[in-house]
């Protein structure tokens, strides 16, 4: 027995319109899904990019961050450095200005 197309598609789960008013609706629908598809793809490809770009960003910033921490304690230790060279520097000069007194005063 010879099957007509039509139900042979149905026996696959296919179905075609039988008018062309009705193709021409299948296709249009076809097309909707087409395009809701895409634009879904599109939708998650950017949230993807997005995602991607903000977690280059946080790397970058917390690389960022500690750099800064490091400058900050490089900067704290050249402070201390520089307080006990100039507290060295003090204790010379007034070590100096006792020796000089005491030469340009003639003992007794």
């Amino acid at each position: 027995m010879c099957r007509s197309s039509s139900s042979s598609n149905e026996s696959f789960g296919l179905s075609w319109p039988s008018s062309k008013k009705h193709l021409h609706k299948h296709l249009h629908l076809s097309l909707l899904l087409i395009k809701r598809r895409r634009a879904i793809e599109m939708k998650e490809g950017r949230e993807k990019k997005k995602k991607k770009v903000r977690s280059e960003i946080e790397k970058k910033n917390l690389k960022l961050i500690m750099e800064n921490q490091s400058i900050i304690e490089e900067n704290e230790r050249l402070r201390k450095k520089a307080l006990l060279l100039s507290e060295e520097n003090q204790a010379l000069l007034s070590h100096l200005k006792n020796k000089l007194s005491q030469e340009t005063i003639p003992p007794n």
